[in-house]
């Protein structure tokens, strides 16, 4: 069985009959999977998960997902329904798992229930995606969210974005292009989609890391990417550039 349908049949088991369904999300939906695109799964449940099933629930993820050859990460968000039904923001996650969390879950750390403004982006593409893994269609299960919920979730997201700018470059270029192009578009894109939009307006100072993120995105996986010493320079003067952008847009939203 590929990870895909193991994810879905460990919550299926893990949650039982308090399941009302599971959704794909990020690249997948958005443009197609690239060479370390993450598998993104929303679990929608009736309520919050008991102390045993996040155990099972985490035990599982972290024999499924991974980074070596072969073998995708997996990002699963499970929210409780009636947490996001009617909608309201902030909202409040149920548990989380990615592989950037994979150090403090070895540790013995177990995702709790908590804020998750991110869950405007992610309903935003379950619902643009419309792939329900198990269940109902997700506009069944799912409300829309308004336009400016999108852009309290963007600018809430930054800091902890801009903390794993050195261990992540990548992935935090392509977010940020992407959360600029949401803000400036109201539609949510693939990173590469997001990547090309941005870099078009982008002065030329400000392209070569980008596109080399693009790139990196599209050809490689994580253990095969390099950065010269000149474009890890010009890193910080690109996201200044960016997040300047994000700011100005968002003053305007308000």
């Amino acid at each position: 069985m590929d990870q895909l349908g193991r994810t879905v049949e460990l919550v299926r088991d893990t949650v039982g009959p308090d399941l009302v369904g599971m959704y794909l999300h990020g690249s997948a939906v958005l443009g197609g999977l690239a060479p370390a695109s993450d598998l993104d799964v929303l679990a929608v449940t009736r309520r919050s998960l008991g102390d045993r099933q996040r155990h099972s629930l985490l035990e599982g993820l972290l024999q499924i997902s991974g980074l070596t050859s072969g073998v995708r990460p997996v990002e699963l968000i499970v929210v409780v329904q009636s947490e996001v039904r009617p909608w309201r923001f902030p909202p409040t996650g149920d548990f989380l798992f990615g592989e950037w969390l994979r150090e403090e879950f070895v540790a013995g750390g177990i995702p709790q229930p908590g804020p998750m403004p991110d869950l405007a982006l992610v309903i935003t593409m379950v619902l643009a995606g419309d792939r329900p893994l198990t269940g109902p269609r997700p506009a069944e299960v799912l409300d829309l969210v308004p336009h400016s919920d999108l852009v309290q979730a963007s600018v809430a997201g930054v800091p902890e974005l801009l903390a794993e700018l050195d261990a992540d470059t990548r992935n935090v270029l392509l977010t940020l292009a992407r959360m600029w192009t949401t803000l400036a578009t109201g539609e949510l894109k693939p990173k590469d989609a997001a990547a090309d939009w941005a870099l078009a307006l982008l002065p030329p100072q400000h392209r070569p890391v980008l596109e080399h993120a693009r790139n990196l995105y599209l050809t490689c996986h994580y253990q095969d990417e390099t950065w010269s010493d000149e474009l890890k320079s010009q890193v910080r003067p690109h996201v200044e550039d960016v997040l300047a952008r994000i700011n100005s847009l968002c003053r305007r939203q308000e």
